[in-house]
């Protein structure tokens, strides 16, 4: 059954009349239909008892059907009241909503009180729990799509081991990679790719500036790619001449954490088990207090998506989930090491889609 189908089951299970998807990652995955609308009105209404429609921008309505959307596309220019239409055209589908499903970690308070306003305060229930449940298994086409991502998040990686040399700077690192990604027809990275040297690492979220390359830094890359509406993320850390000890020691036990956490992913583990094995590692090791996030994330479409790999939840791995484990120490001042793969869950292990090495790698450029 098609993941429409699959939705509109749902609503007829609840009783529910309709659901007003917006979020752009969650009405490409219902349509096939990629848009940034910026301030403007996207999104799928689909109907328990009728057939869906899309309702975009009118210059969009073109790009809509050739991604290959079949249902019919509601165009709204900017002179217009887009939620108007939007009410006029789901009243030619269904004369009454009375439950309307919506997303709330993402309708915005403006469009909310015009639902309020135009289809006369209907009852209001979230969709984004069975949306999230629906989008965490993947399909077979979905998987080959995210193999091709993780393949050229690998290529950036090798890309990034040629590039890095004494004198160069992390932005210019950064600019090379991403120039050669656009060669091979990558528009888009799945976040601003981070290049971060020596003790700028220690920052798990730090920033890619002007700092030179020196001898003897570890040098974190953390980056992804758009590819045909699917994300890759990775982080690989190597080491430009020859590390220092400490270095050695950290990048050591971030790599054993890693790779405990990945060997456990299986079918009926759960995200808190695998938190908490590579959590253990680094904590036997003396460097708990600076592994300082959650092991890893869901992947696909949306760069971060459901389920967060964290200690408090008990969620179990199932075959066709994809996900990030990505477990670092960070010791301000000093060294930050973070050593990620995307993988997918198989029927009895895991698919290991990341593949660049490991093993700490020495680079004499």
């Amino acid at each position: 059954m098609n993941k429409i189908g699959k939705l509109q089951d749902h609503l007829k299970e609840n009783s529910v009349d309709a659901a007003f998807i917006t979020n752009p990652d969650n009405v490409f995955y219902f349509t096939g239909f990629k848009s940034n609308p910026h301030e403007r009105l996207l999104g799928v209404m689909i109907f328990s008892g009728a057939e869906p429609f899309l309702i975009c921008p009118q210059m969009e309505i073109p790009d809509a059907e050739a991604a290959g959307w079949k249902g019919q596309v509601i165009g709204h220019t900017d002179t217009e009241n887009a939620m108007e239409i939007l009410f006029d055209a789901a009243q030619e589908k269904m004369a009454q909503i009375q439950t309307l499903a919506i997303e709330k970690t993402h309708m915005i308070v403006e469009r909310y009180d015009a639902i309020n306003e135009f289809f006369g305060t209907p009852k209001i229930v979230g969709i984004d729990e069975k949306v999230n449940a629906m989008r965490v298994i993947k399909d077979g086409s979905e998987l080959e799509i995210l193999r091709e991502a993780a393949a050229l998040a690998d290529y950036a990686i090798e890309v990034a081991a040629k590039t890095i040399r004494e004198g160069i700077t992390e932005i210019e690192v950064m600019t090379e990679i991403e120039l050669s990604l656009k060669r091979r027809g990558v528009t888009h990275m799945s976040f601003d790719t981070t290049v971060l040297t020596g003790d700028h690492a220690a920052s798990p979220h730090g920033k890619t500036g002007d700092r030179k390359l020196q001898k003897g830094d570890l040098v974190l890359f953390d980056l992804g790619v758009v590819h045909r509406g699917y994300c890759s993320d990775i982080t690989r850390t190597l080491a430009l001449g020859e590390p220092g000890e400490e270095q050695k020691k950290v990048y050591n036990i971030v790599l054993e954490a890693e790779m405990a956490a990945v060997n456990a992913v299986k079918p009926g583990v759960t995200a808190a088990e695998l938190d908490g094995i590579a959590r253990n590692v680094i904590t036997e090791a003396g460097y708990g207090e600076y592994f300082t996030h959650r092991l890893g994330h869901g992947l696909g479409i949306s760069v971060h998506e459901f389920p967060s790999l964290h200690g408090s939840n008990d969620m179990k791995m199932e075959a066709g989930m994809v996900f990030t484990i990505e477990p670092g120490i960070y010791v301000p001042g000093k060294v930050g090491v973070r050593i990620e793969d995307d993988l997918a869950v198989t029927e009895d292990g895991v698919e290991i889609l990341t593949k660049y090495p490991k093993e700490l790698q020495i680079i004499n450029n």
